[in-house]
C-alpha cells in the first residue's frame, strides 16, 4: 500500500465505502503504473461493481473535466498522490442527487 494521504474533494458516500474507494485506489497504484490511468480506473470500477454492483462509474486522471449524474450516497472525488480520483454510480436524472 502506497504511504500517501488521500485527501477527500467532495462525498455525499457512506463513510465505509469511502474508505474502500480510497483503499481500492491505493491497490490500484501498486499494482499499475501512475501513468496508466485506465487501467487504475478499470481496477476500482470492477472492484466496486462486484461489491456494491453493477453500474459504477470511475475516472482517474490529472486533468479531467466532467459532468454527471449520480445515485444518492454513491459519490466521491479525492486527491491521491499525484492523480484525481472520481468514483460514482450512474442514475436516470429522475433519481438524481
Amino acid at each position: 500500500m502506497l504511504e500517501g494521504k488521500a485527501i477527500i474533494e467532495d462525498t455525499d458516500m457512506p463513510v465505509k465505502m469511502q474508505f474502500q474507494a480510497m483503499a481500492s485506489a491505493s491497490q490500484a497504484l501498486d499494482l499499475y503504473d501512475v501513468l496508466d490511468c485506465k487501467s487504475i480506473a478499470a481496477h476500482i470500477k470492477k472492484e466496486f461493481d462486484m461489491k456494491y454492483g453493477g453500474g459504477w462509474q470511475c475516472v482517474v486522471g490529472s486533468n479531467f473535466g466532467c459532468f454527471f449524474t449520480h445515485s444518492k450516497g454513491t459519490f466521491i472525488y479525492f486527491t491521491l498522490e499525484t492523480l484525481n480520483f472520481l468514483i460514482f454510480k450512474g442514475a436516470s436524472s429522475a433519481s438524481a442527487a
